[in-house]
């Protein structure tokens, strides 16, 4: 058998990932639903597609398996066959190994038909009724297990035999009986040529294209790569910009007729100067022609740049169902394999998603579903004691809220037991039992994410190795999202993931800091306003004001970008609300100048990660304004106001002597907190950093610090590389590094000593006498002598 044609084969994987779709879903519902004449019309074409399409590449072993398929298919939709469990398991299995081979790569698919071409048959046999064991599983590339850990092959379930028994055969060639009504219709027609295939519209997919209709009638795709897409949607902001700049010039055109009627007004009082009225009035007769005209090119140019970039980045966005067909069928895989009957729901699969961040959601989501169906989800008979039906529930959501794309993971299982959780952190030596019980919930539910965590004892095939929770927030955080995990023990757990829409085009608040333009992310401000200066109340040196949700601090804006305060308080203050539910500020800036969509452009990489800054973009004048980083706002306003809570230590003005400076890095608030009084206590000068990138950033500041203290575990940056950097700086590899992780692993003590840390304290060393003695070994007292 010859090797088929590899454009032939590209386009007739496309169209085989589009029928075993159709498949997929369908003979999931009818499991769950019970079939219908209806219902198994679409699954009967779909199947004769595949047959059809593997004809034309000379795909035989598929023809034969997807013909023994539509003969089942046939027969079920005749009523002269039943579609059990255990003949969708098979033909579930049969699906999976067509996909197998479609798979197989370019150059290697006739070795590969040699092969294991024999396996058609074994599975012709079974779907056809014969009954036998499962053919051997075909050799395919192992998965990546960071994206798809320990999935299970489908359950290799005896079909029963003689399901066609009073079927009459189904040849070929043999035209397929009635699809509907009671008038014998014809055959169903071979599949033309295989092309490209239509998508489906989203929470459509298991229905087929209705007959008679051509490909011609109906919407067809073409081939575009990303990255024409993306130069494409580029080209079409730029064009939006420069229409937005006709706007500015039509204005100008409205100040130019302002100075033309001033002159009119002075030419009135000098009747004498005719010649000069006269070419005025012609003047200003132009300026009323080109005015009109300019705001009808305006308008119309305007209108089409923004269609052409909406259908740009249209371009870029896929319906969420593409991103989740697989899910279903895992979670029933899953769901049987363990016992545990599951009714699983995906809500929101029109809802429209950047194709980079649906690429990137995949693994994320697969390990979320097979926590939540091992871990989350009880047993039957679990759920029974406790009063619940047996049949567990699992939700995936995804929609559009405040300009962010929300997907939210939910089950009414167990919930995560809080106290059983702190035990296995202490058990694990992660954190000294004296402080595990002063952290909250929600830094509690941090140590899930955490490389090789698991709550699990025994390492089974589907979890327990600690991989998947730490994918998740990674992938979250590369988007510029977030995370967060809510529980409720006996009630379920709920994962929510916010993530940008579109990392091309973002809508913000414009805002004036200092004299200069900034933008933040509509979709970080909780809400914008301006208040009298004189209802600003102050606490122990801290500024704040009162609402419906309690006193919220106020940070000027000025100090986090390191810009000059103003000199005069003014009578109202314009405040930007950022920050999360449990911590919120109110932003400071001198203006509000209403929302804008921003074309967003990255920064020089060279750069760096710049504090308090994400990215670039160009105002309608062509004048680059700058894109606030709200989360890195608000850690440095966390930064900022633990420095007002905690004046430094000053020396008196005749005291010549200088007090040395700490640098404390921890992404816990109270670890931070225990470190910093512990230190301050003793004399020094303390400032914190929220992870590692903040720490960095301060270490870049002018004023030098004698010593740094770093955890290990955090975002963006952790204490290893945090320490690496140091060392690696000629201005900075002199200064000493403490690390104090209360995550205590042998493995972060040698490499933190390698990268070059000078002292590595672990447990509760940090709060007694031995991270005071390693600090006074390597600097010193709290002060100069």
């Amino acid at each position: 058998m010859s090797a088929p044609d590899p454009f032939l084969l590209e386009l007739f994987r496309e169209e085989m990932a589009a029928h075993s779709a159709v498949l997929t879903e369908g003979l999931l519902s009818l499991e769950r639903q019970g079939g219908s004449r209806e219902r198994i019309e679409p699954l009967m074409r779909a199947a004769h597609s595949i047959k059809g399409a593997a004809r034309v590449v000379d795909l035989e072993p598929i023809v034969r398996v997807a013909h023994a398929m539509e003969d089942v298919l046939v027969a079920a939709g005749a009523g002269k066959a039943t579609l059990d469990a255990g003949v969708i398991d098979v033909l579930l299995g049969a699906l999976d190994w067509m996909n197998g081979l479609g798979a197989v790569a370019d150059g290697e698919m006739g070795g590969w038909l040699r092969e294991h071409g024999e396996e058609a048959a074994d599975w012709v046999a079974r779907v056809g009724a014969d009954g036998g064991p499962a053919p051997a599983a075909v050799a395919m590339p192992a998965p990546d297990p960071a994206a798809d850990a320990g999935i299970p092959s489908p359950a290799a379930v005896p079909i029963p035999p003689n399901i066609l028994a009073e079927a009459s055969p189904v040849s070929a060639d043999t035209p397929d009986p009635p699809v509907s009504g009671e008038t014998p219709s014809p055959a169903v027609p071979p599949s033309p040529p295989p092309a490209i295939m239509p998508e489906a519209p989203a929470g459509k997919a298991a229905e087929a294209r209705p007959a008679g209709e051509t490909a011609e009638s109906a919407e067809a795709p073409i081939r575009i790569t990303a990255e024409t897409l993306t130069q494409m949607l580029a080209h079409a902001a730029d064009m939006l910009l420069e229409t937005r700049r006709i706007e500015t010039l039509s204005r100008d055109y409205q100040s130019l007729k302002r100075m033309q009627r001033r002159l009119m007004a002075i030419v009135q009082v000098r009747a004498d100067r005719h010649e000069l009225k006269t070419g005025l009035t012609a003047l200003g007769a132009a300026i009323d022609r080109h005015d009109q005209h300019m705001a009808e090119v305006a308008t119309r140019a305007t209108f089409l740049a923004e269609r052409l970039h909406n259908l740009a980045l249209r371009g870029r966005m896929r319906p969420f169902s593409d991103g989740v067909q697989g899910f279903p069928r895992m979670i029933r895989d899953l769901a049987r394999q363990l016992g545990k009957p599951v009714e699983f729901d995906i809500l929101g699969q029109g809802t429209l998603v950047d194709r980079d961040i649906l690429s990137r959601l995949e693994a994320p989501l697969n390990h979320l579903l097979r926590n939540a169906v091992d871990h989350g989800l009880e047993s039957p008979e679990a759920r029974l004691a406790a009063g619940k039906t047996q049949v567990g529930h699992l939700r995936l959501e995804a929609r559009h809220r405040s300009g962010r794309l929300l997907v939210s993971l939910a089950d009414d299982g167990r919930g995560i037991d809080v106290d059983a959780l702190r035990t296995k952190v202490v058990a694990k030596g992660l954190i000294a039992a004296d402080m595990v019980v002063r952290l909250s919930s929600s830094e509690l539910f941090d140590f899930l994410f955490l490389p090789g965590f698991s709550t699990r004892d025994e390492v089974t095939e589907i979890s327990g190795r600690g991989v998947g929770l730490d994918v998740v927030q990674t992938m979250v955080h590369a988007c510029g999202g977030s995370l967060q995990v809510s529980s409720e023990p006996g009630c379920g757990t709920r994962f929510e993931l916010h993530l940008p829409v579109t990392r091309s085009v973002i809508r913000t608040l414009r805002v004036d800091v200092g004299g200069q333009a900034f933008a933040i992310p509509l979709a970080r401000i909780d809400r914008a306003e301006r208040r009298q200066s004189r209802l600003i109340e102050t606490l122990n040196g801290n500024d704040y004001f009162v609402t419906d949700r309690g006193n919220i601090a106020l940070i000027s804006a000025r100090r986090l970008l390191g810009l000059e305060e103003a000199p005069l308080l003014p009578e109202y203050q314009s405040l930007v609300l950022i920050g999360f539910e449990d911590r919120q500020y109110a932003l400071e800036v001198d203006a509000l100048r209403g929302e804008c969509d921003m074309v967003v452009r990255p920064l020089d990489p060279r750069l760096g990660k710049v504090p308090n800054l994400s990215a670039v973009a160009l105002d309608e004048q062509g004048q680059p304004v700058l894109i606030l980083d709200a989360d890195d706002l608000v850690r440095s306003a966390d930064r900022l106001a633990g420095q007002l809570r905690a004046p430094r230590r000053r020396p008196a003005a005749a005291v010549k002597r200088r007090t040395r400076r700490i640098l404390v890095v921890d992404d816990s608030i109270t670890v931070r907190e225990v470190e910093r009084k512990l230190l301050e206590n003793a004399g020094y000068d303390v400032d914190v950093a929220v992870d590692g990138v903040d720490g960095w950033n301060q270490l870049g500041q002018q004023q030098p610090y004698d010593l740094v203290v770093s955890d290990v575990d955090m975002p963006r940056m952790n204490g290893i590389e945090l320490v690496t950097r140091i060392k690696s700086d000629p201005r900075l590899k002199v200064l000493p590094v403490v690390i104090v992780s209360y995550k205590d692993r042998e493995e972060d003590r040698r490499r933190g000593m390698q990268a070059g840390a000078d002292y590595y304290l672990t447990k509760s060393s940090f709060h007694d006498a031995s991270l005071i003695q390693a600090v006074r070994d390597l600097i010193g007292g709290a002060h100069d002598v």
